[in-house]
């Protein structure tokens, strides 16, 4: 049971849904969608096809290393910014012109079916201004060039293929020819004008570069000369590239940094030393030999003795933690001890004499090198002021002269562009007229058809299934209404057995004596068609009257519904006369006094009735009419004249003494009741029945108008035992209870002798 639960939410009701919604509104889907498509064929039938030619333009930069040096021009790597700008300088109006004119195409077909209408348009406003016709004329043929070039631009496209340097120019014609030939000049005129361009450019830069290049050259002839005249007039001598006494002072200052650092070494050495002697010679013992010997000191003699001395230390430690501080061994081991600590001290003093005997000589060496450089710097600075102003005019003399060898090479590089100029574009794919058409595209837009026909559809179905406010399913009556759905009553035409033509006649000439006529075969075709499904339908309700439990007695029973016309009266009459071809007795009562339907066809030469039986105009055995065949009484109610107050009539206490008679006479007492919504009677009959059924035709009746009738009439709830869904369509069910489909199929009741 959990497992079915879970069913009921899950994927198998979303299925069970779509496939119910398909088997609804298939047929919208499809018309609508075939729609769509055949609106797609009349589109691509009148549209006229367009070609498009593709012409593929690499940037790059062809010029060898030398060429780009020698160039006036400044050569950058191409990047996006330069790309796009390549692409406005396509489109200008300077390149579509040029296109344009070399085709001739302001008297094109193509430009001129769109020209035109703007024309006339203009020609319109210009006379409505008064503007003289030479004036016009002129502007017109203006303009329409305007309008040609700005037509050839919308159709002009161009962009950037992928990351690459490489833009794709397409042009789309009616003509595949014509395409292809309008791209390539596209090409053709864009490479052309960039040719143009640096070539004038390298030409104004060469005519300028040439005045410059005669002024430098004797700017820097003249700072040359004014070099050599000033070192000859002050007895300047350089070796190398540098003055000879600048040489001679770097020289002794790098010996003198040498020297100083070399004394500075060798008395941090002997200070060194000293101090281990200072300390060692104040501290008389053996405590802090470690700590005054210091690794530093790199002497493999040193280090040999200190390597003793700290084994004999710590076997002394050992020793006296064995036997004593006083043991005769102990005593020798710090003899020992000290014999080495005095060694180790004789050495750093020896190493100390030798450290400041070297500390004299570097002193001494300092000393001397310092001597020279003070005589060496106080020669040179005789030649400073000299020194100064020969530099002037030296770095002006060069300044000079390296504009003047740039400029040459610039110039060098203009007269070889000018006579070769080269541009960074090339055409590495030229268009070819097109084999097929690129505008409109068949299969997109039967695609885009048949996919927006296919929603169209379904969307409409949609709105349309959510529009469809109506009773279809019992699953949707016991959901909406609160109440079980006790039967699916088929529809059935207005039809007549062939057993009742036989009878016909003669029930013609019996109706004046009170009998049931019997004109409509739909009334009596739970009788005359026992095996049918109308009939077994019919048998359920009364089945579902039978096993009320609400009510212990279940004699009066009455048949309403929300509107008129659907189909009450026949529900009433059919269950009374099964119940009586069965061998009950059942009576009919037609409680619809302002609208009879069901007199007007049982008993339509009634003269008395329900309303002359409660007034005391005649008695009950007068008004009643039966059917021979099925022994079925029926009450009628004959409107001699329109009645107002019937809601009275049917609360009056005669009329509950008329019903508790026909309870102590018949089993069944079926009435037929007025509508809910447009009539308050039913409303006043309901302390007279033990049960009601409430018909609703099939795929007519709205849920709110049924739901409003209910709200407005809370009385009627206790003795509600369901409701029924008439004149039901059998086949079309199946498409709204996916669920059970199977169960609408004749073929399962076939078995039984059922027809339909």
């Amino acid at each position: 049971m959990a497992g079915d639960r879970e069913d009921q939410g899950g994927l198998g009701d979303l299925v069970n849904y779509a496939l119910a919604f398909l088997r609804r509104q298939y047929v919208l889907i499809l018309f609508v969608t075939m729609l769509a498509i055949g609106i797609s064929l009349i589109y691509l039938r009148v549209t006229p096809p367009i070609y498009t030619a593709q012409v593929k333009v690499l940037f790059e930069s062809p010029k060898a290393k030398f060429v780009q040096q020698q160039s006036m021009l400044a050569e950058s790597p191409l990047d996006v910014a330069q790309l796009e700008s390549q692409i406005q300088v396509i489109k200008s109006k300077a390149i579509t012109t040029s296109v344009v004119d070399q085709f001739n195409l302001v008297k094109d077909p193509d430009f001129n079916a769109s020209v035109q209408p703007l024309q006339k348009l203009l020609g319109i406003f210009k006379g409505l201004f008064g503007a003289s016709a030479a004036k016009d004329d002129g502007k017109t043929a203006s303009e329409a060039r305007d309008g040609v070039i700005a037509a050839f631009q919308d159709k002009l496209v161009t962009s950037r293929v992928g990351m690459s340097n490489v833009i794709e120019i397409s042009y789309s014609s009616s003509n595949p020819q014509r395409a292809a030939e309008i791209a390539n000049a596209v090409a053709d005129t864009y490479i052309a004008d960039q040719l143009n361009a640096k070539f004038e450019a390298n030409r104004t830069a060469r005519s300028w570069l040439q005045d410059r290049l005669r002024e430098l050259g004797q700017q820097a002839l003249t700072a040359e000369r004014a070099v050599n005249a000033f070192k000859i007039q002050n007895n300047i001598v350089a070796a190398g590239g540098q003055l000879m006494d600048e040489q001679q002072v770097t020289d002794l200052n790098g010996r003198l940094v040498a020297a100083r650092a070399q004394a500075s070494d060798t008395l941090a050495r002997l200070n060194r030393f000293q101090a281990i002697l200072h300390q060692n010679e104040s501290n008389k013992t053996d405590a802090n030999l470690d700590a005054s010997i210091s690794d530093a000191l790199s002497s493999p003699i040193i280090n040999n003795l200190r390597q003793q001395y700290l084994e004999l230390s710590r076997r002394e430690s050992d020793w006296s933690a064995r036997f004593g501080r006083n043991h005769l061994a102990v005593v020798n081991l710090r003899t020992r001890m000290h014999d080495l600590r005095t060694s180790i001290l004789e050495e750093v003093r020896r190493l100390s004499e030798t450290a400041k005997s070297d500390y004299e000589v570097a002193k001494q060496r300092q000393q001397e090198i310092e001597k020279q450089l003070t005589q060496a710097v106080s020669q040179s600075r005789t030649t400073n002021s000299a020194e100064a102003t020969m530099r002037e005019l030296e770095t002006r003399a060069k300044s000079y002269r390296s504009l003047y060898e740039s400029f040459l090479q610039r110039y060098m590089g203009a007269v070889q562009q000018e006579s070769f100029p080269i541009t960074e574009a090339r055409v590495i794919s030229p268009a070819s007229p097109p084999q097929s058409k690129s505008k409109p595209k068949s299969t997109l837009v039967l695609g885009l058809g048949f996919l927006g026909g296919l929603a169209l559809g379904t969307g409409l179905a949609l709105l349309r299934d959510m529009l469809d406010r109506v009773f279809r399913t019992g699953a949707q009556v016991e959901a909406m209404l609160h109440m079980p759905c006790i039967s699916l009553v088929p529809l059935l035409k207005d039809i007549e057995p062939k057993q009742l033509r036989s009878e016909q006649e003669h029930t013609d000439r019996a109706s004046s004596q009170g009998m049931i006529e019997r004109h409509s075969g739909v009334y009596w075709a739970a009788t005359e068609m026992p095996l049918s499904r109308f009939a077994e339908s019919i048998r359920s309700i009364k089945l579902a009257i039978d096993l009320n439990v609400t009510n212990s007695s279940n004699k009066v029973i009455g048949i309403t519904s929300s509107l008129p016309n659907e189909g009450k009266s026949t529900i009433a009459a059919a269950l009374a006369q099964l119940m009586a071809h069965a061998g009950t007795r059942v009576i009919v009562v037609d409680c619809d006094l302002r609208n009879p339907s069901l007199s007007r066809n049982l008993a339509p030469a009634a003269n008395a009735g329900i309303v002359d039986v409660i007034s005391g105009r005649c008695t009950l055995d007068q008004a009643i009419c039966k059917d021979p065949k099925t022994n079925l009484a029926f009450l009628p109610a004959t409107k001699k004249q329109p009645l107002f107050h019937t809601s009275e009539i049917l609360s009056a206490t005669s009329t509950k003494q008329l019903f508790d008679h026909l309870r102590a006479t018949y089993d069944y007492i079926i009435v037929d009741l007025p509508p809910l919504a447009p009539v308050v009677d039913v409303r006043a009959t309901a302390p007279l029945m033990d049960c009601l059924v409430l018909a609703i035709e099939w795929g007519r009746t709205k849920t709110d108008v049924v739901q409003h009738a209910l709200h407005t009439a809370p009385g009627l709830h206790p003795a509600l035992i369901g409701a029924v869904l008439n004149k039901t369509d059998m086949q079309a069910i199946r498409r709204y209870d996916n669920y059970h489909s199977d169960y609408y199929s004749n073929e399962h009741f076939a078995r039984y002798g059922y027809t339909a």
